[in-house]
């Protein structure tokens, strides 16, 4: 049972804002903090199932009818009445019918009955031959071996029974699911809507793509990133662009957010640089817990509430905002969704190919390269290029290093723990 916390709690306890302590708030912590203001969404809406895709189950789904819904062949071959047979072989049977899918029986049913992968089993037949395991010569099978009671055949409801629950409530729709609910009937389903986030960059030195650059200015790759990552999650997204280091255009612009989203999120502005306004805007229109968070990268980061919308401030350099969105920004995403349980991020032993410096007292999320051997080992290689600002070591990763607070320095063909980019979705 999560305890009723408010931020004001949270602020008060000087403990998390100590002087921007590095050691004030570990990962873990910080995670559980945040998980105590994420309350799913509640509002549901009726879409068909081929716009189903990735979205969450709103209620529980129950089959009103057998899959398959009639006995039917599993293979092409031959029905036949196993109490005709003798109890030694060989067996001979002549072809008296035959029953195509979909089609009524031709013939009838005093002896072998010639029939195709889903064909109905007519009342009174028992078992199924392959067609590989006989001989027909002149309209009369022959084969040596008397078939089991019900071979090869599917009964009604093997797969599914009437009033069977075959998506719980909480559920993000698969493509399997998608024939799953066709083969029942099921054309249309109520999921909950999707979560709205906007977001935006601050600062005077970041433009946008199709401008020219002026000495000191850079592109803004964050918002592009960002993108990326939310179209990963299926949400509705609100693209407000780059905003000046303009306290009051900032401000508008994040009440603008809030009006449309349930998450408002930035990149840049939540360190302790003078043009950093946002700590200041923040408290005057919503409550803001700054925490400068023992990890590396992503020290400065910023969760709050603007009325009833979640405000994650992310820090500016490239990668410090993929790995705090990743660690922290996914699963509040996840949750307000509605999906349950939410999928955590596995975490999988891998052996070092090359030594790693690590200083203890801090979580580290370094950018690696794993593979698998034959056997099955998974082994990971650190990249030469750590920092916070190289983007390209995102691009050529394939996985985070997870070293945890209390690791040192690690040398070759020790294990450690890596979060795999394909699971992080």
């Amino acid at each position: 049972m999560k305890k009723d916390i408010s931020l004001s709690d949270l602020i008060s306890d000087s403990g998390m804002t100590n002087g921007y302590d590095p050691n004030a708030m570990s990962v873990v912590k910080a995670k559980a903090w945040i998980a105590n203001f994420l309350k799913p969404t509640d509002q549901k809406e009726t879409i068909h199932i081929k716009d189903a895709l990735n979205r969450i189950v709103a209620e529980p789904i129950i089959a009103t009818m057998n899959v398959p819904n009639h006995d039917n062949s599993a293979m092409d071959g031959y029905a036949m009445n196993l109490d005709l047979l003798p109890d030694h072989g060989p067996f001979k049977l002549k072809v008296t019918g035959k029953l195509f899918a979909g089609n009524p029986l031709e013939g009838n049913l005093e002896g072998a009955l010639r029939i195709m992968t889903g064909a109905t089993i007519p009342y009174g037949l028992n078992a199924v031959i392959p067609q590989e395991h006989v001989e027909l010569n002149e309209g009369v099978i022959t084969f040596q071996t008397k078939p089991q009671a019900n071979q090869n055949i599917r009964r009604a409801g093997e797969d599914i029974k009437t009033g069977q629950t075959i998506l719980k409530n909480g559920r993000s729709i698969e493509p399997c699911d998608l024939g799953l609910l066709a083969s029942l009937g099921i054309d249309s389903i109520k999921v909950y809507r999707k979560i709205k986030v906007a977001f935006f960059s601050t600062g005077d030195e970041i433009i946008s793509l199709g401008n020219p650059l002026l000495p000191g200015q850079v592109y803004d790759s964050n918002r592009y990133s960002l993108i990326g990552l939310l179209k990963r999650l299926d949400v509705e997204t609100f693209d407000l662009g780059v905003i000046p280091d303009d306290k009051k255009i900032i401000e508008d612009t994040l009440k603008k957010a809030s009006d449309i989203a349930d998450i408002v999120i930035t990149t840049g502005g939540v360190s302790v640089g003078e043009a950093d306004y946002m700590k200041d805007i923040l408290k005057k229109i919503g409550e803001i817990l700054f925490w400068k968070i023992s990890m590396k990268p992503g020290k400065p980061l910023a969760y709050g509430k603007i009325g009833k919308c979640h405000y994650f401030g992310l820090p500016g350099n490239p990668v410090s905002t993929m790995v705090t969105f990743y660690q922290f920004v996914r699963e509040a995403v996840l949750t307000l969704s509605g999906q349950t349980p939410v999928p955590k991020i596995p975490i999988i032993k891998a052996k070092l190919l090359g030594p790693l410096k690590k200083i203890p007292g801090r979580t580290e999320f370094q950018r690696g390269a794993y593979e698998q051997d034959d056997q099955g080992t998974f082994k990971v290689s650190p990249l030469k290029d750590q920092g916070s600002g190289i983007l390209r070591s995102m691009s050529e990763a394939n996985c985070f290093i997870l070293l945890h607070e209390d690791t040192a320095h690690l040398e070759k063909d020790m294990w450690v723990d890596i979060q795999l980019f394909d699971n992080l979705f």
